[in-house]
């Protein structure tokens, strides 16, 4: 299905969508991929919803992996909760393919409780909604698993 006609944007837009496939300002990708609205669009090394790890996430998330302090004890209790850098997404838009999948909650909570927020979703309603975030001028970014491809 193709979803936007307006290429003359800098900014990163699903144009298109189908069986096998994710096109990004016109470039198709047959394999998962992360992106934000500005930037590099990254493979991502997921083949299924059940591939999905913490770290798989922050990285879709462009977010480091914590460093640990380990005096971070001594501080008050909400200085030691992890926080996201300033220039974090919002939000991180996960598509799972044809059907959405929900994440086990063990994945999520290291991410939810620094702040960010994690929506699942099947790949198209994913690649709607960025658009529509990415519009609005929202710090969003999205993590797409192409559909499976049908005979």
């Amino acid at each position: 299905m193709k979803l936007h006609n307006d290429t003359t944007s800098a900014l990163n837009t699903v144009t298109a969508y189908g069986n096998g496939y994710i096109e990004v300002n016109r470039v198709s990708h047959t394999h998962a991929i992360a992106f934000g609205p500005q930037g590099a669009i990254d493979p991502w090394p997921v083949a299924s919803a059940a591939d999905i790890t913490t770290t798989l996430l922050r990285q879709a998330a462009g977010i480091p992996e914590p460093s640990l302090d380990p005096l971070a004890f001594l501080d008050a209790p909400e200085a030691a909760a992890p926080r996201l850098p300033p220039d974090a997404p919002e939000v991180l838009l996960v598509g799972t393919g044809s059907r959405q999948v929900f994440l086990a909650h063990a994945v999520l909570q290291p991410l939810l409780s620094a702040g960010l927020g994690i929506e699942t979703m099947d790949t198209q309603a994913a690649a709607r909604t960025y658009n529509i975030l990415m519009a609005e001028g929202r710090r969003v970014r999205t993590a797409l698993i192409p559909e499976e491809t049908q005979p």
